[in-house]
Order: structure tokens, then sequence, then C-alpha cells
């Protein structure tokens, strides 16, 4: 268990291992700037990007190095369990491989899709599925069904993570903030033995967001964006089977940008759009271009993660609000800010032409 209360030996390895992702996340980012700048892994601004200023893209195989390196060092040290182990490195790597070949050029939409399923069952397979759901005082125990909800649960989560990486330091900071959060409930609850792989993430973030916060130097790319989305919702599901309010607690925590991106492509469905084609009309980015700063919108987000977020996740967990309840009161505010900046509609120049 991952105490940093405690002196002791295991306390300063501990936090020896937490300052060595820091810094080697931090340190392979500018490597692999440095990288792209010479292969031309640029993002060329075009009509449909929300940055200004060519930039290399790719840091995000950063984190996923630091944290899967790190993963099986936290095993060996009996802080965190194998099989959650075995799960998020094979799903986090095949993830990154596919984001990151992709990112060197270009993957069909149905072969990617396919690999993520592939990921995500790997993920489940290792867990063991998806555990009871509690709504209202009731446990629903999914059976072999859950294996196919929470394979679709880990694959939109992972794309609309990609979806939602398109301002500066914006998927960074949604990350830490769902992970500190997540480990502030772990600790609550009395289980902060799960506070182990998402403070390891938390670090890998760090260090890679010192590079990325804006203005950016370098930007993630769908290597990095895809590896937090498919490595956050496994880590939901896996802390689900210790205590079912937890599920809540992460959906809750990750509100933000849940909303924005079902919201959004809930419209462009309706819309009769190609889903699977670029655009800029999530609510973030209409955010972004309305106050000329990424800057602002990424702290404005933050606060709204630690502010009402995390305290409605900690009301679930301690029971004062059933899951199902404390979703729903987290999620009203965020869905009349999706409404308020426009998420989902079409941008005024698309509507003249």
């Amino acid at each position: 268990m991952i105490d940093l209360a405690v002196s002791g030996s295991g306390t300063l390895n501990t936090i020896w291992l937490l300052a060595l992702v820091v810094g080697g996340s931090f340190l392979t980012t500018g490597a692999l700037r440095k990288y792209a700048l010479a292969r031309s892994l640029i993002d060329v601004p075009n009509a449909r990007s929300s940055h200004s200023v060519p930039t290399p893209r790719g840091g995000g195989v950063a984190i996923v190095l630091s944290f899967l390196i790190a993963l099986p060092v936290l095993m060996w040290a009996d802080d965190i369990a194998w099989q959650i182990v075995v799960a998020l490195l094979g799903a986090g790597s095949w993830i990154a491989v596919i984001g990151f070949l992709d990112d060197h050029g270009h993957i069909a939409a149905r072969w990617r899709l396919l690999a993520h399923f592939a990921g995500a069952f790997w993920a489940l397979f290792w867990i063991g599925g998806m555990a009871p759901i509690n709504m209202f005082g009731y446990s629903v125990n999914l059976g072999g069904f859950g294996y196919v909800i929470g394979a679709l649960y880990l694959v939109w989560m992972l794309n609309l993570y990609n979806f939602m990486d398109g301002i500066d330091g914006l998927a960074s900071v949604e990350a830490i903030c769902a992970c500190l959060g997540a480990c502030l409930v772990y600790w609550i609850a009395g289980h902060d033995s799960l506070a182990a792989a998402p403070l390891l993430l938390t670090m890998a973030v760090v260090g890679f967001l010192a590079w990325n916060f804006p203005p950016a130097k370098i930007f993630m790319g769908d290597a990095g964006s895809g590896f937090l989305g498919i490595v956050l919702a496994v880590l939901s599901l896996y802390a689900a089977w210790t205590d079912q309010a937890f599920l809540w607690a992460w959906l809750i925590l990750l509100g933000v940008f849940v909303v924005d991106a079902t919201f959004t492509l809930a419209r462009r469905l309706l819309r009769g759009d190609k889903v699977y084609e670029a655009h800029r009309s999530h609510g973030y980015q209409y955010a972004s271009r309305k106050f000329r700063s990424h800057r602002v919108v990424t702290l404005a987000i933050a606060a709204i993660n630690l502010l009402w977020l995390v305290p409605v996740a900690i009301l679930v967990v301690m029971q004062y609000l059933d899951g199902l309840t404390g979703l729903l009161l987290a999620y009203v505010p965020l869905v009349l800010l999706a409404l308020k900046f426009h998420a989902g509609e079409l941008e005024k120049v698309e509507n003249a032409c």
C-alpha cells in the first residue's frame, strides 16, 4: 500500500519512484520534441484546428513509457495487484501503438475501432469484467453482458479523450485532476491502496504537462490521448470491484470530458455529420475561441473539477448521495455549460457556406 504519511524505507522508495517518473516523463518529452521536429511530425494549423502556430506532436508517448515502465516496479513492491498491471500493460501499450502509427500516417477508422475493442476486451479479461452496479440501493449484476457494456465503455472513453485533446494542456490537466480526485476518495473510503496507479499516472502526466501547458511546445497526439482514455477507464472499472461507488465517483470526476464529448457527438449524429471527421465544435473549443485563450479554458475546467466534481464524488463515496443521483447532480451544470458554449453546433462560418 502506498502511504506517504508513514516514515520508512518503503515511503522513501515510493517518493523516489514518483520523482523519477516525473523526471523521466519530462526528459522523454523533450527528446520526443526533438524527434518530431527532425521528422517533421508537426501539426500545421488549418480550418479545423484550435491552434495558430505549427507545433510538434507525439509527446504523449512520454506518458506511456514512464507509466508503463514504472508499473511493474509497483507490482514487485506489492503496491498494486498483478491483474491490473497485466491489464494496463497490455491494453495501454496496444492502444498507444495504434495511436503512434496513426500519428505517423493514417489507419482507417474501422481498423482503429477494431483495435480499440481488442484492447478493451484484453483489459476486461484480466480485471474480471464489470463489477455489479449499485443504483438506489439495488445491486445489478450484469454477468457476461457486462463484458459488452464494459468494452463499449472503454472504447468510448478512449475515443472521447482523443476528441477532447484539442487545446493546450486540457487533456493533461483533466487526467491530473481526475487521478488526484480518485486518490482522495480512495483515502476517504479507507482504500488508499488503490491510489498507487492513479498517483503514478499523475506523475507521468505532470512531466509531460511542463511542455504542454499553454502555450504548448508539443502536443500529446493520439498515442497519448487514447492511452490516457483507456487507462482511466480501466482504473474506474477495476476500482468498482472494491466498492461499487468508485465507478460513479470516476464518472463524476471525468464529467467535463464525458458531457462535452457525448453532447457534441449526439448533436452531430442527429445532424447527420460524419462523426469520424475532424471538427472543432466541442464546447471547450467554442469557449477557447470566445475567450481567445487556451489557458483560461484549461484553468477554468481545472477549477470545475476541483471545486465542483471532486466534492460531489466525495459525497457519493461517503454515501450521502446515491451514485446515480450524484452523477445527475454533477452533470446538470455541465450540460448547461455545453448548451451555453454551443457544443455540437455548426460554426457560423460553416452555416454561411
